[in-house]
């Protein structure tokens, strides 16, 4: 069983910045596919960075140039730095884990799930 606990979520004004980390197994971290959704109230769930075990990243258009995903191997924890964020950015996001496949944008290549952190933007 995967289990994955995400923290840091809270409240920012804009302009702000937060850190979001998600933690899980060693083997998880080692071995899976990692990335964050978020999803606003009335929204779907949409992609905002993922990261490879081979340390390659990728990101949302939402997150570009503003977010950061990264991994801690001392603590088996995936990072979302988030800078500059603005009330659009207003969402739960999730922290998400899959068996590596070539694709990793769609939620449908993730098997598990966080519960899930919010993250609130005041204008």
């Amino acid at each position: 069983q995967v289990q994955l606990v995400e923290s840091g979520g809270g409240t920012v004004q804009t302009g702000g910045s937060l850190k979001l980390s998600c933690a899980t197994s060693a083997r998880t971290f080692r071995i899976y596919t990692m990335g964050w959704f978020r999803q606003a109230p009335g929204k779907e769930r949409e992609f905002v960075a993922g990261i490879r075990a081979s340390d390659d990243a990728y990101y949302g258009d939402v997150g570009k140039g503003r977010f950061f995903i990264s991994r801690d191997y001392t603590k088996n924890m995936m990072n979302l730095q988030m800078r500059n964020l603005n009330p659009d950015d207003t969402a739960v996001y999730y922290c998400a884990a899959g068996t590596p496949r070539d694709i990793i944008r769609t939620e449908e290549v993730y098997d598990y799930w966080g519960q899930g952190t919010q993250v609130t933007v005041s204008a």
